[in-house]
């Protein structure tokens, strides 16, 4: 027999203890127990229970959390584009200062202002009828001996309408274009929009009232403005003119009741929708067996939502031009206003479309995977690298780097925590804003690392040596036989 055979046979099988146990000697209490346990210890480290008696498995247990955390997810991103529809829609409806900042924008585009400059000149040519004042004049002259007169007021009737129309064009291009008419189309649309939210909200302030079955809307505060922006600009007798008293149906009176609750529940759903679609993404995350793995599932599924959203607006863009007659308004008027009106949902989109992928990004390189370990290892190697080069030049960071070491863990979930609460109360964020945010973040996090000084490795006198190999186990005393 070989040493390594003699060695291999000197150690006990627990399982084979009791066989292999001398007979004229019996285990006592403790060396039993003793067995038990090694037993025990044998069968958990060759993969869990005797045959027939496994109980289900942990990841067995845990096979519904897949799918439940997929349909959590799933339905989160769905309501992300609907939560900002809602949003954008209720501030519309309810936010006097985002309508305006939402429509101040149409009255400035080129292509509107031509669009509106046609229309105005062809209503006022329309009042005016050149050609029809042009006869009535020639047959004038004709009746007072002068034909001749008359004769080339018909022969040049074309040209005087075009003359005049060309005035009027030139006119109200300039009025549409200066200023006043900026600054008229302001507050014309605030105070109209004051007074719809004023109806609306129930807290009417005079300016609509019920008349002959319809909700109209006082115009006179608008012709007010006008006319004194008028009169600013050298117009003085308008001040001198009464103010008529206008005003403009909007809706039948009996709709007002829905439309008030419709108001209502456009207002819940602002603040309900993304709440709820926050926290069907959490507890999605939150359910999942892999909650990195579900964090990067949910940040790429919330900017894919946001790509949908984005892919939609081009598509009813399209089909809103394509409904609009060129005679009624022109393809390039109708797109500036329809860009101008959706620019706001635009925006939103965009910034949330990178928030997703900002978290998907940081999810993964908080994994496990190579490249993510290589990065974070890069990083590390930077700021030792740093933070030696600046010991050496005398430059520590002291207890304070040793306080921030071993509270690393905090102060990254505390700066991670900052910075998303200071996206979420901005009130229009937008890609730079997001852009700026995650830099923040990233410096901070940089920060940390940087000043976060680990402890020195305790240096004894000599490495300690490798551990002395295990010797034969010692001989066991027979107990005494009872004869």
């Amino acid at each position: 027999m070989t040493d390594a055979t003699r060695a291999d046979s000197d150690v006990p099988v627990p399982g084979k203890a009791a066989e292999e146990a001398p007979q004229g000697n019996t285990l006592s209490q403790d060396e039993r127990a003793e067995l038990e346990t090694l037993r025990h210890e044998v069968t958990t480290l060759r993969g869990g229970q005797p045959p027939g008696d496994q109980p289900p498995t942990k990841h067995r247990r845990g096979r519904w959390r897949a799918p439940v955390s997929a349909v959590l997810i799933v339905l989160g991103c769905i309501l992300a584009p609907i939560s900002v529809l809602g949003i954008w829609t209720a501030n519309q409806i309810s936010n006097t200062d985002r309508y305006v900042a939402t429509v101040s924008p149409l009255i400035q585009d080129p292509a509107i202002q031509g669009a509106a400059t046609d229309k105005i000149t062809t209503a006022i040519m329309n009042e005016i009828n050149v050609q029809a004042l042009a006869s009535q004049t020639a047959t004038q002259l004709n009746q007072r001996g002068l034909p001749r007169a008359a004769t080339l007021l018909q022969n040049f009737s074309g040209q005087i309408t075009g003359a005049v129309q060309g005035f009027v064009h030139s006119t109200v291009a300039r009025i549409i274009t200066s200023p006043a008419m900026n600054n008229v189309w302001i507050q014309a649309n605030r105070t109209a929009h004051a007074a719809l939210v004023a109806a609306l909200s129930g807290n009417n302030n005079g300016a609509l009232t019920q008349s002959n079955g319809q909700v109209v809307l006082n115009l006179q505060p608008f012709i007010k403005v006008a006319q004194q922006d008028l009169a600013n600009r050298g117009l003085t007798f308008l001040e001198k003119l009464p103010t008529p008293n206008a005003t403009f149906p909007l809706f039948p009176s009996r709709d007002l009741v829905k439309a008030q609750t419709a108001y209502r529940l456009v207002n819940d759903l602002k603040i309900v929708l993304p709440i709820l679609c926050l926290l069907l993404i959490a507890a999605g995350v939150y359910v999942a067996r892999s909650h990195r793995r579900a964090l990067i599932g949910a940040g790429l599924g919330f900017a894919a939502s946001m790509f949908v959203l984005a892919a939609t607006l081009l598509i009813v863009r399209n089909a809103y031009l394509n409904a609009i007659p060129n005679n009624t308004l022109p393809s390039d008027a109708a797109a500036a206003a329809f860009d101008i009106m959706v620019r706001f949902i635009r925006l939103a989109l965009r910034a949330l479309l990178l928030v997703g992928l900002v978290v998907a990004a940081a999810a993964f390189l908080a994994g496990p995977s190579a490249s993510a370990v290589r990065i974070r290892s890069w990083f590390a190697a930077g700021f030792n690298w740093l933070r030696h080069r600046g010991e050496n030049l005398g430059v520590s960071s002291g207890p304070v780097g040793d306080w921030t070491y071993a509270r690393r863990r905090g102060l990254r979930i505390g700066v991670v925590a900052l910075v998303c609460l200071i996206f979420v109360f901005l009130g229009q964020p937008t890609v730079a804003v997001v852009i700026t945010l995650a830099v923040v973040l990233l410096v901070l996090l940089g920060l940390i690392e940087l000043i976060g000084r680990p402890p020195a490795p305790s240096v004894s006198g000599a490495p300690p040596g490798p551990p002395a190999p295990p010797g034969p186990p010692a001989p066991r005393s027979p107990e005494p036989q009872a004869h």
